[in-house]
């Protein structure tokens, strides 16, 4: 009967996608299954639009205007409230997102997993 490999599933969390991939660059790609790099969003959507023209009329709302999200139309409803959409606050200088919300997921082979995981902290992931 063969052995079989099992795999860990590591979730580390970054503050900006540089960080993530140099994280992702010092593990070991022997070890490495798969991986990605995600921006998590409070609100489903694209979150990508090209510049528009306030001016002609033809945009969904101001989360459309002012977080450059391309939301589905509840969602933008929501983002139109946000006091960054407002201007009256936001999370940090230059209205930068301020938390953790870069996702890198990475599948590793399970011998792999605590030396992977320190490797990832030692990089700034929230694991």
């Amino acid at each position: 009967m063969a052995e079989h490999e099992y795999e860990t599933n590591i979730l580390a969390f970054f503050h900006r996608p540089d960080q993530a991939d140099q994280a992702m660059k010092k593990l070991d790609p022997q070890n490495v299954v798969a991986s990605s790099i995600n921006t998590i969003d409070g609100y489903p959507g694209d979150g990508n639009v090209e510049t528009s023209n306030p001016l002609t009329g033809n945009f969904p709302g101001l989360g459309y205007l002012t977080l450059g999200g391309d939301f589905e139309h509840n969602a933008s409803v929501l983002a139109a409230a946000s006091v960054s959409a407002s201007g009256l606050s936001s999370g940090g200088p230059d209205n930068r997102v301020t938390g953790r919300n870069i996702l890198l997921t990475v599948i590793v082979k399970d011998e792999y997993a605590e030396e992977a995981a320190r490797i990832l902290e030692d990089e700034g992931a929230l694991i």
